[in-house]
This record gives structure tokens, C-alpha cells and sequence, in this order.
């Protein structure tokens, strides 16, 4: 089968579209990958900045969606069913996948297959970080830095279908339409965003700010924190991780929380169930939408991450293999 694999550690450049053999586990699920996600992490993978390291040469890709090919004999998965599956271990950048069964999850009607290849980490992670780390309340203020990347287009899709209003963060016009259309209240440029923050709240600031950029807007987003204002940090796109004078938390008894919801899985692995259970209502109904992603042909896999490098991105990108 055909699978992309990052054969050295020379970013984007260090991948190759190769033939391995395909994986089987009776006692696992079998899926066939219509389209992968790719996101953030599988970037840093490419140089060793992840927290996790692999042995070369390994198969990129923590998500994807596809349909059943084959479950345990008593699984609840019939074999055709559309699902969308973590695959942290072995990749899902390939034509097949194995996973267990607590890391499939059947997508609704609709959800295609291509959106659903890209939702579990991005949605989850922002339902992590407004559920479980800052605890959102009715009446809540929403700050999303880098709201027209794919984890910025979650958080707003995430927090518009829990009721929330949001400010979302962006660098361009183009940026702007994609986060207004995903349901953001309100959209303002990074040039002069804490002004205008101020001036949408009438200078009591938000309640809420996610951030996955970092860098040197950080001390104004601490600064547009409303009393008892929480900070919740998801990455460092930006590149610069920021620093905190913790003095700074005294003053209006604000928090700065980390948001690592890959890491919380480990330790609270029944989490992943009580999300999907949250959010697959939502989702049936229409009320949480997940956006149809980038798609690039598993061939250009190294242009599909340059564009996450290069943060030119717009929304979630995907791989195609079919």
C-alpha cells in the first residue's frame, strides 16, 4: 500500500510517498483512509521538536477518516461503516490503518469523509481547552488567536456551538471571511487587535483567550484579560515561546493554564469518550459544523505541510488517498 513517510529529519523535504506492506490485527480495526489531517505536530515531527520522538523511517499522521474494513468479532462496527480514527502509534498517512476500538469514532451523515479526516484533533483539543482547563460559563468572552488556521477554525466552531461569543485574531482579509463564516462575533486584525479588543468590550476585557501562536503578543493578551480571566496556552505556532511575570496574575486574579490534550488522554484515557459523547449530538444536528478541508493528493504530502509551515494555511489541510 502506498503511505507517506518521513524518512529523515529535514522538515517537509524529509518526506517520501513509499510502498509498505499493508498492517493486520484480527483483534483490532481495520479501515480503509479516504483522507488524513495534518496539523501542527506532525511538523514538529519532521525536525525532532516533538515532545515524542519516532524511529525513522515511521508513517506521519495522528488522524484521519475512512471506511471499516474489518472489526472484532462482537464489535459494534459493521464493516462499510464511515469513521473518523486516531492513529497515533502507526500514522495514518497511508491507505490503511489498525486502530482499537476506543479510537474509532462513526462520523454522522453529515460529516464527510473528508471533514471528518481532520476533526478529531483540532475539535477535541479546543473542546479540551474551553470544557475541561477554563472551565467555560454561560456568558463567557472568547479570544482565538490565529483564528484562521485549523485549530482557530475549531475553537470557533466549538465555542459558537456551545453559545459563546468570540473575537477571533486573524493576519489577513482572507483569514477574516473564513472566521466570520465559522461563526466568530466578532473579527479584528492582529495590527492593533488589543485596542479594538478593548473597545468591543468597553475595556473590560475577555474572559477566555486561546492561544496556539505565542510569541510577543502575549503580554497584550494577558493584559485583555478580564477579571478572573483565564489564558489558556494550546501552542507556539509563532515560534517564540513567551515568558509569564507571574505578578501579572495578581492584579485582576487571572490564569495561565496549558491546554495538552494529548497528554491528559494518557493519564485520563476515559476523557475521549465522555468529548465524543458531548460533541456527536452536536454534530448530528447540525449545530457544531466541521468545514470541508485543504485536500492535497498524498503525492504532494511535503507541500500540504509547508503550507502549515509557512502558516499560509487557511482552515484544516488534509490528504487525499484514494
Amino acid at each position: 500500500m502506498r503511505a507517506v513517510q518521513l524518512v529523515e529529519l529535514a522538515g517537509p523535504e524529509g518526506l517520501r510517498l513509499v510502498e509498505i506492506v499493508e498492517p493486520h490485527d484480527p483483534t483490532r480495526v481495520v479501515i480503509d483512509v479516504h483522507a488524513a489531517g495534518v496539523c501542527f505536530p506532525d511538523l514538529l515531527q519532521t525536525t525532532g521538536s516533538y515532545q515524542m520522538s519516532r524511529e525513522l523511517p515511521c508513517v506521519l499522521g495522528l488522524e484521519g477518516a475512512g471506511v471499516v474494513r474489518s472489526a472484532p468479532e462482537g464489535s459494534d462496527l459493521a464493516t462499510g461503516r464511515r469513521v473518523a480514527v486516531l492513529t497515533a502509534e502507526g500514522g495514518s498517512w497511508q491507505q490503511t490503518v489498525i486502530a482499537d476500538r476506543s479510537s474509532v469514532f462513526p462520523l454522522p451523515d453529515s460529516v464527510s469523509l473528508t471533514a471528518g479526516a481532520g476533526f478529531l484533533v483540532n475539535y477535541l483539543t479546543a473542546h479540551f481547552a474551553l470544557d475541561e482547563r477554563a472551565r467555560y460559563r454561560a456568558g463567557d468572552v472568547v479570544l482565538v488567536h490565529g483564528a484562521g488556521g485549523g485549530l482557530g477554525i475549531a475553537a470557533l466552531h466549538i465555542a459558537a456551538a456551545l453559545g459563546l461569543e468570540t473575537i477571533a485574531v486573524v493576519s489577513n482579509l482572507e483569514k477574516a471571511a473564513v472566521s466570520a463564516d465559522s461563526g466568530a462575533t466578532h473579527v479584528v486584525m492582529t495590527d492593533g487587535w488589543k485596542q479594538r479588543v478593548q473597545q468591543i468590550t468597553n475595556g473590560h476585557g475577555v474572559d477566555i483567550i486561546l492561544d496556539p501562536v505565542g510569541g510577543g503578543r502575549f503580554t497584550d493578551s494577558l493584559r485583555s484579560l478580564a477579571p478572573n480571566g483565564r489564558l489558556i496556552v494550546l501552542g507556539f505556532a509563532g515560534g517564540e515561546i513567551p515568558t509569564v511575570k507571574v505578578n501579572r496574575l495578581l492584579l485582576k486574579n487571572i490564569s495561565v493554564m496549558g491546554a495538552g490534550w494529548g497528554e491528559y488522554l494518557q493519564t485520563n484515557p476515559g476523557h475521549l469518550a465522555r468529548q465524543w459523547k458531548a460533541l456527536y449530538p452536536l454534530l448530528e444536528s447540525g449545530v457544531l459544523r466541521v468545514p470541508e478541508p485543504t485536500l492535497y493528493p498524498s503525492t504532494h504530502a511535503a507541500d500540504a505541510l509547508g503550507s502549515v509551515k509557512e502558516r499560509s494555511a487557511i482552515g484544516k489541510v488534509a490528504l487525499s488517498f484514494d
